[in-house]
């Protein structure tokens, strides 16, 4: 009987393993080639898995909720169609990941062959991987039970352990230096980490957050705790690229087959602002100051479920208006639909919220870290303005709008965060009524 291995595929460079959100197939279910099995979700994105071959599901090896790694089998596939059987059966090896599955194996032996760390009280899981780093970098229990997970119901990921041994000796040094300089008569004072206590009414809806509200929340956090905010805020006259675009929004259609939005105008703008302002494109690595050589401009999307998502435009430097165009409407179409990959919802180093798709005026957005700045585009409005001409000053109806630009005071000073939204709005005020596209 030939049976086929449904393995976990490899989702991205970062990605190690993923969470089975639903089976979409009970065993029994005929399957077709190219058919979704079931639907995974890592702490970048959801997505479903295919089968590469046909045939009957023979057996879940996982149930919903189980983490499981990159390059290990999720499911038997019956290729001839039969039933499921009681009878073990040999199953055969499809493709897979040699070297990825060597480095599982060989870390399920180290975390065997190793003492085990009983400092602890918690019940809390640690997966093998996380065990032996922390028997290497002699982590006790007591202490790896202190950092916070991000993984799923709060576990602690390879990449949690890894950012807490970073700041470890910085933390320690700091530690020391205050316990020295307080007198021996004076007690530290505990700081209050909990929230105060939520009171809950009869008639009220306890509603729980969704895995991807959970991370959103925690990354919103973790970028206010990071990154000391600043905003400016800057109005442009965005007349005539209104007006352009009412010009040739119906022949882009009709050539092109789709709608030019503003979106795609506002990214061009911030493009050409960054290679005048190439510091604004950098991330912080504790004191080192990475400026990035690509410009990949992210743009927060909102999904139907009322979640945030961030797809990535790769090398927008490189794409002219009507490959902005495309790739814009591309990426938002398949994001509402949670279709995104997880590389394209990763490496970007500087972000654009269009908060005037739901009529505000301005906003003052959050850092999507690891980058230093973000920029809200206001709803474009039309108001009086004054205008000087030769014959002296009018008063005239223009289309205007705010730029608000969020930026991470460490690395990016007032001066610097103020002439870049002011250069935005300046390409976007210069805009050509009769350029082609």
């Amino acid at each position: 009987m030939a049976e086929y291995k449904l393995i976990m595929p490899k989702m991205g460079e970062s990605i190690a393993e993923a969470t089975i959100i639903s089976w979409l197939k009970n065993e029994g279910d005929a399957i077709e080639i190219d058919e979704a099995v079931l639907e995974i979700a890592t702490d970048k994105v959801d997505s479903e898995v295919p089968s590469m071959e046909a045939g009957i599901l023979s057996k879940k090896l996982f149930n919903e909720g189980d983490v499981v790694k990159v390059g290990e089998a999720v499911a038997i596939i019956d290729m001839e169609g039969n039933a499921p059987s009681d009878t073990p059966a040999v199953i055969e090896e499809s493709p897979e990941p040699v070297a990825e599955v060597e480095k599982i194996i060989e870390v399920a032996k180290e975390a065997v062959s190793a003492p085990v760390l009983t400092n602890g009280s918690s019940n809390r899981f640690y997966s093998p991987l996380v065990m032996n780093i922390a028997r290497t970098e002699g982590l006790s229990m007591t202490e790896l039970e202190k950092i916070n997970g991000s993984g799923k119901d709060q576990r602690v990921t390879k990449r949690d352990v890894l950012a807490y041994l970073k700041n470890r000796g910085a933390e320690i040094q700091i530690t020391t230096k205050v316990e020295e300089e307080i007198a021996p008569s004076h007690t530290p004072t505990q700081a209050k980490t909990t929230t105060p206590p939520i009171s809950i009414s009869s008639g009220d809806e306890v509603i729980e957050m969704d895995r991807m509200r959970k991370l959103i929340a925690d990354h919103m956090v973790m970028s206010k705790h990071t990154s000391p905010h600043v905003t400016s805020f800057v109005e442009a006259d965005v007349t005539n690229l209104v007006n352009w675009r009412n010009k040739v929004k119906t022949e882009f259609k009709s050539r092109e087959g789709e709608n030019i939005t503003f979106t795609p105008l506002f990214v061009e703008a911030i493009v050409k602002a960054i290679k005048d302002f190439p510091m604004i494109n950098i991330s912080l690595d504790g004191d080192k100051i990475i400026k990035k050589k690509n410009i990949n401009i992210g743009m927060a999307a909102a999904l139907p479920s009322g979640n945030l998502i961030v797809p990535v435009i790769k090398n927008a430097d490189f794409m002219n208006l009507t490959g902005l165009a495309k790739t814009v409407n591309d990426l938002a179409n398949r994001a509402r639909q949670n279709q995104l990959k997880p590389d394209e919802i990763q490496d970007g180093t500087y972000t654009v919220t269009n908060v005037g798709t739901f009529g505000n005026v301005l906003g003052t957005p959050i850092i999507n870290q690891p980058q230093v700045a973000i920029m809200a585009m206001g709803a474009i409005r039309k108001m009086p303005a004054v205008l000087e001409t030769d014959e002296g000053d009018v008063i005239a109806i223009r289309h205007k709008m705010y730029l608000s630009h969020s930026y991470d005071h460490r690395v990016v000073d007032g001066a610097l965060g103020g002439m870049f939204v002011k250069r935005v709005a300046e390409y976007l005020e210069a805009w050509d009524i009769n350029r082609e596209i």
